[in-house]
């Protein structure tokens, strides 16, 4: 590891990082897994994916969201809930890419059903995207031993040891 990723303020920035996005992702996941049909429409009107995957990625995505965000905020297992966080905002900057060079007027989806009034593409949603992305590749990078679950365990485990 490079000096300028051992210096010790990066583990309270990281978990400030980390709260953020777990907070940012219980938001998103909590529509969703109340209103899964709702959640399903806002996929389909995407028009990626074949409609036989519309539902279960409606059904399963809010609860990798859940995970996510929860693994962020406890700390425990923090950098694979950073890594999910990366590999969701790849996703959705990929489709929200494709749908604002299509020319589609829809509504993100992101944290609600909320429609295109409320809560259309833009590129400020997909740069807000990018600041997500950059800021779990961030948490992965320099949180080895976050402040949390994880930091706990290990102490533990070598104080027992």
């Amino acid at each position: 590891m490079t000096s300028a990723l051992q210096w010790p303020g990066h583990r309270m920035l990281a978990l400030l990082d980390r709260w953020y996005l777990a907070v940012v992702f219980l938001q998103a996941c909590w529509h969703k897994l109340l209103h899964p049909a709702s959640f399903a429409v806002d996929v389909a009107t995407y028009g990626i994916l074949p409609l036989a995957l519309v539902n279960p990625v409606a059904i399963i995505l809010p609860w990798v969201e859940l995970a996510a965000g929860i693994m962020l905020l406890t700390g425990w297992r923090a950098r694979a809930g950073a890594l999910l966080v990366a590999a969701m905002m790849l996703i959705f900057i990929a489709a929200l890419g494709w749908a604002l060079a299509t020319g589609l007027d829809i509504g993100c989806g992101c944290f609600a059903a909320q429609g295109l009034e409320e809560d259309p593409i833009s590129g400020w949603t997909l740069l807000r995207d990018l600041g997500w992305l950059a800021a779990a590749i961030y948490v992965f990078l320099v949180d080895a031993w976050p402040i949390g679950l994880d930091s706990w365990t290990k102490r533990r485990a070598e104080r027992d040891a």
